[in-house]
């Protein structure tokens, strides 16, 4: 990560002003594909700092922070991680019942966090609480946006998962005890920190998009090759029917993938109004084609994609959660018909 920070990967969506790189969405994409193929858990972690912690800091600090905050993050300096779901609070995000009280003009913060990438090796969490009274409730419209030092009396990480993939990406539980925090601390407004989050899960998402491509290609190439070096009958396995049916499909998931990554990357650069759908289309459609590919290309390996001496098996585990971060399957599924319904009828 220190390597990637100096050359830059960690302030791709930064403006050049705060030192960023300051790359178009496109071009962020397509880098992270290229990760992916390579390490899709190096690809997560880049992806959450680039299009989460950042961009809610460029978008709704104030000068005085980005100054402080923004600039390193940019230069590698400080890696950042992102902080919404709890235990109980998953795909119903506005469910969070950790609580920061107002304590003077600043925030003690309480209560417990759950999967949250880079969670222990962080400098600063972006981290969403209740801001809102146990007896006055507000929905989504009580939750704030905080800049956690990962220093900060009171921080405490938890156990690291043991997850099926992506082993390499390092998810946590979080303790918050009597955390304080001064008034710079909180992003934006006390009670629209919700809101900021939704907006910047749309980045996010392409990023998780991204990834599931970079995964299914490299099964794909993998596939391609096992299949070519790999004889039975006295023929490589490439001149069956059967396999070249399953390469061809695999191909053709592939590139429906790819474009519309790229669709809804231009449209999320343009600020159009469908990018909300084409994100979350975006993202089901290569998080499918991700696990569909890999598994596909187990069977190419046969008895040897089974096997951890050989690529596919880890491609086919690092795929799965494609389905589940950054909103499942069903989750997108809703948002798409929500959103189809909203732009036919015209309402933004």
């Amino acid at each position: 990560m220190d390597q990637l920070g100096e050359l830059g990967f960690l302030g791709m969506l930064i403006p050049e002003e705060y030192d960023g790189l300051g790359l178009d969405m496109l071009t962020y994409l397509y880098s992270l594909v290229e990760i992916a193929w390579g390490d899709p858990s190096v690809s997560v972690s880049i992806s959450v700092h680039n299009s989460l912690p950042t961009q809610i800091l460029l978008r709704h600090g104030t000068e005085a922070q980005k100054q402080r905050w923004l600039r390193p993050m940019a230069r590698g300096e400080l890696l950042g991680a992102f902080s919404l779901s709890e235990a109980g609070a998953g795909s119903d995000a506005a469910g969070l019942t950790a609580q920061a009280r107002r304590d003077g003009d600043g925030w003690v913060l309480d209560g417990a966090k759950a999967w949250v990438t880079n969670g222990a090796s962080a400098d600063l969490v972006l981290l969403f609480a209740r801001t809102d009274t146990p007896d006055d409730r507000r929905g989504s419209r009580g939750i704030g946006a905080f800049l956690v030092p990962t220093d900060a009396p009171g921080y405490c990480p938890g156990k690291k998962e043991r997850k099926m993939g992506i082993r390499g990406s390092e998810t946590v539980e979080v303790s918050l005890n009597d955390l304080r925090l001064g008034p710079e601390h909180l992003i934006g407004e006390p009670n629209r920190g919700f809101r900021y989050a939704l907006a910047a899960l749309e980045g996010g998402r392409l990023g998780i998009a991204a990834q599931a491509v970079g995964i299914a290609r490299a099964a794909l190439e993998h596939a391609l090759r096992y299949a070519e070096e790999r004889s039975q009958f006295g023929a490589p396995i490439r001149d069956f029917q059967g396999i070249q049916f399953k390469l061809a499909e695999m191909g053709r998931r592939y590139e429906t993938a790819l474009a519309i990554l790229e669709r809804a990357g231009r449209a999320h650069e343009a600020g159009d109004p469908r990018s909300r759908r084409l994100s979350s289309t975006a993202k089901l459609t290569a998080s499918e084609s991700a696990v569909w590919i890999a598994r596909q290309a187990v069977q190419v390996f046969g008895g040897y994609g089974y096997s951890r001496e050989y690529p596919v098996e880890r491609l086919f585990r690092d795929s799965k959660i494609t389905e589940i971060y950054e909103g499942t399957s069903e989750i997108h599924r809703w948002i798409i018909a929500g959103q189809l319904y909203r732009e036919r009828d015209g309402v933004q």
